[in-house]
């Protein structure tokens, strides 16, 4: 895979990872620093994410706490090394932190999982569509920072159109099809364009008909991306304040078990096809 950077979200985790590591083994903050030969402010400027930890000494501190996970510990080494700055970077100080982080792991996830209710995937929108989206926001946004959103949003969009994109799994309710932001016009182009992005082979795309009836989390996005190992995987959900990251066993489990949930609910690939095409039919 190709170097990646670590922006605060991923930063922040892999300090909660260790954090966690040295916890579990009875480790207390000042014996850890004695061991990597550092201050404890250091120690708890590292596992609140403020700063990084060097490989050497991530593999010295994994060894004293007994981490029997070799690829575990591997993948954090990973994150701990320095890399190059991602395509996101150069819309820091720009737009929010949150948005960036979402693009970082999105780049960083080796599958995704994705349910959406009320909006078609962000990963899938026409320009025309996510503009509408973006212009009827409030307070309203000024023109600039609207186009500075569509060029992000089609830079986010390129993670799964390289050589060896990420497994995409998407969940997409009958509602989030039906909307017709923009119009009829832009309406039946994007449900064209979900058909045509549907028939990729890293894709998996699924509707959940009106008739499904209910399912666990209805009207929430959940983005599930899959790290190296599963002790990183993240859970992004949207609120009003904001890109929420989830990373805690519990909650992990409860958001696959609301995306199994979905999957068994939905149409086949295929009857997916079927139905979207049906809808952009009518209009």
């Amino acid at each position: 895979m190709p170097p990646r950077t670590t922006p605060m979200e991923r930063q922040r985790r892999l300090g909660s990872e260790l954090r966690k590591m040295r916890t579990a083994a009875g480790m207390s903050a000042d014996q850890a620093a004695g061991l990597l030969g550092l201050d404890r402010a250091k120690i708890s400027n590292i596992e609140t994410g403020i700063r990084t930890i060097n490989p050497e000494r991530l593999r010295t501190l994994a060894c004293n706490c007994e981490c029997s996970d070799q690829s575990y510990v591997e993948a954090l080494v990973q994150m701990a090394r320095p890399n190059g700055r991602g395509w996101w970077e150069r819309y820091r100080g720009s737009l929010s932190p949150g948005l960036l982080d979402i693009a970082e792991l999105e780049s960083y996830a080796v599958r995704m999982r994705t349910a959406h209710t009320a909006h078609i995937p962000g990963l899938f929108q026409t320009s025309d569509h996510a503009l509408e989206l973006f212009r009827a926001v409030l307070p309203p946004l000024p023109e600039h920072e609207v186009a500075l959103r569509l060029a992000y949003r089609v830079e986010r969009q390129q993670v799964l159109e390289g050589e060896d994109p990420p497994e995409y799994v998407g969940v997409v309710h009958e509602a989030a099809l039906r909307m017709q932001f923009g119009g009829p016009k832009v309406a039946r182009a994007q449900l064209e364009h979900l058909l045509a992005v549907s028939e990729r082979p890293a894709v998996r795309l699924m509707v959940i008909p009106f008739a499904a009836g209910t399912f666990p989390g209805a009207g929430q996005t959940v983005n599930y991306l899959e790290g190296p190992v599963p002790q990183l995987d993240t859970a992004q959900v949207d609120s009003s304040h904001g890109p929420e990251f989830l990373g805690e066993e519990a909650q992990l489990a409860k958001y696959r078990a609301h995306l199994d949930w979905m999957e068994r609910i939905a149409l086949s690939p295929q009857e997916s096809r079927d139905f979207i095409r049906g809808i952009a039919n009518d209009l």
